[in-house]
This record gives structure tokens, C-alpha cells and sequence, in this order.
């Protein structure tokens, strides 16, 4: 240290915290920042591909209103049941022959189920959902109808919420069980135990196993992709349209809104990052460990 206080500068300083020198502890020099990094491995997104991705948000959306509607024209008698299994049948099957062939071409070399053993969960479910149908019919009876509505909603909005949009195939967990909650409590309020069987298949084929054929095709045609996301969308406003325009109206809102006008704002406040990389940063103990045992 000098005279005057100032550190003495024949002897340079080092970055280090072992070695005693004549320096204040807090003390750096001029080289300090020349490690500073800005942005460093920053994602660069372009509008379209983000309103592209933002479409699996949009059709989840949709896949809620439309089981909505279904649910609705049940209860008002305009659906019947056997015209519902049987759609969700012939669906459900031509959704299987896409699956496979999609998966055939992409997972060529993987070891994929086989066909009975599909064949034989499929059973599984819908012989233990019928057998029990009767019983979660009568399942709310002893609960006030507002409360179903209150609870099927929250769980609506909750599957929404928790859903797995970035790898949706299988479903999560508790998006799976939230849907199926709320499935269970709006099936519960139809007319009888094969209303309820009908609801509760078509809930498993919108929000079990739509989502794992919609991700094959967004890794396997994504032009496809893009098509069929529009189309939900569509259909969705479309028959939410044809119980409540006020609920369309609102749906096309909040699709508008998902779809194109967040992305826009991701894309205009993505040149406002500033994230700032240095000496200063933590430590990673998994480097530094290695650095040290070598």
C-alpha cells in the first residue's frame, strides 16, 4: 500500500481470495469486465413460429368447448348417447390408424405395442367405465347443481392450466385426472347411466389420447399441424356458437389472444433482455469440481 493509500501497483493483482495482497478485498482493476457477456445464448424467436406453437394452446381451448357442447346438447336431449359412441368409436379408430402410421414412420427402429395390447387396455377402460357407470351417476346426486358447475370449471380451467404443451404425449398427470374430474361431475348430471358411459368415453378420447396424436403430427407434418389446429379452433367456436354466441364470442377472444397477440408481445419485449453474464456469477459446483479434481 502506498503512502498516499492508493494500492501499490508493482506487484498485479490477482483474482484470487488464498493469497495475501496489497490490496482491499472489495478492490478490482480495469480487466474486471472484460469478461462481461451480454445475452449470451439468447433465443432469437420469430413471430409465426411462435403463433404456430402458441396453436397447441389455441385448440386445447377449443378441445375443452367442445366437449362442452357435447355435454350440453346431451343434457338438452338434442344428442343421443348411442349417436356419441359411436361417433367417438369411429374416431377413435381412424385417430388409431393415423397413430400408427405416423409412428411407423418416425420410430422405425423402437419396438412400438402391438396391437392387442392396445386392444386389451382399451377393453379394460371401457368395461370397468361402463360397469361403474351407474354408480357415478348417482355419484353427485346428494350435491347442489351449482356446486358440480363450480367444480367441473375449476378443473376445467386447472386441466388448462397443468397441461404439458411442450410434450403433451402422454398427457400429465394431473391435467389427465383434473379433466377427468370434471368429466365425472358434468356426466353425472345427464339423464341416465349410458349418457354417462358416452360422456366419459368421449372425455377420454378429447383429452387422453387426442393430445398424444395431435404431438405425433406436429413431429411428423407440421404443415398438417397447423391445419388441423385451425380447424379445432374452428369447430369449437363453431359449436360453443350454436348453445351461446356470448360463450363464442369470448372463446374467439381468448383464441385471438393466445394465438396472436402474445406471441406478439414475446417478440416485442424479446429486444428489451438484458441478461448480463460475468466473474460475478455463481459458481457451478459440477465444473468447479472437476476443474479441482483435475
Amino acid at each position: 500500500m502506498g503512502a498516499d493509500g492508493a494500492p501499490d501497483q508493482t506487484e498485479p493483482w490477482r483474482k484470487v481470495l488464498w493469497e495475501r495482497q496489497p490490496f482491499p478485498d472489495n478492490y478490482v482493476d480495469q480487466r474486471f469486465l472484460e469478461e462481461l457477456r451480454r445475452n449470451e445464448g439468447i433465443r432469437v424467436y420469430r413471430y409465426w413460429a411462435v403463433v404456430k406453437e402458441a396453436g397447441f394452446v389455441g385448440q386445447q381451448l377449443s378441445c375443452v368447448a367442445i366437449f362442452i357442447t357435447l355435454w350440453l346438447y346431451m343434457e338438452q336431449g338434442q344428442l343421443a348417447p348411442e349417436t356419441l359412441l359411436w361417433t367417438s368409436l369411429v374416431c377413435a379408430l381412424l385417430g388409431y390408424g393415423l397413430h400408427q402410421v405416423l409412428t411407423t414412420q418416425t420410430e422405425s427402429c423402437s419396438q412400438p405395442r402391438t396391437h392387442l395390447a392396445n386392444l386389451q387396455s382399451a377393453a379394460i377402460f371401457l368395461s370397468f367405465t361402463f360397469g361403474f357407470s351407474p354408480v357415478l351417476k348417482t355419484l353427485t346426486e346428494s350435491v347442489s347443481t351449482d356446486t358440480v358447475y363450480a367444480m367441473s370449471a375449476v378443473m376445467l380451467l386447472a386441466h388448462l392450466l397443468s397441461f404439458p404443451y411442450s410434450q403433451p404425449s402422454p398427457p400429465g398427470s394431473l391435467s389427465l385426472n383434473a379433466a377427468l374430474f370434471a368429466s365425472v361431475c358434468l356426466a353425472s348430471r345427464l339423464p341416465g347411466a349410458l349418457h354417462t358411459f358416452a360422456m366419459l368415453s368421449c372425455a377420454l378420447l378429447v383429452f387422453a389420447l387426442w393430445p398424444c396424436l395431435l404431438q405425433k403430427m406436429r413431429e411428423s407434418t407440421s404443415h398438417q399441424f397447423t391445419g388441423v389446429c385451425l380447424g379445432v379452433c374452428i369447430g369449437g367456436v363453431g359449436g360453443l356458437g350454436s348453445q351461446s354466441m356470448g360463450g363464442a364470442v369470448l372463446l374467439s377472444l381468448a383464441l385471438v389472444s393466445v394465438t396472436l397477440l402474445c406471441p406478439l408481445l414475446l417478440i416485442k419485449l424479446q429486444r428489451h433482455k438484458d441478461n448480463i453474464h460475468g466473474p460475478w456469477d455463481e459458481a457451478e459446483i459440477c465444473e468447479d469440481l472437476s476443474r479441482f479434481l483435475n
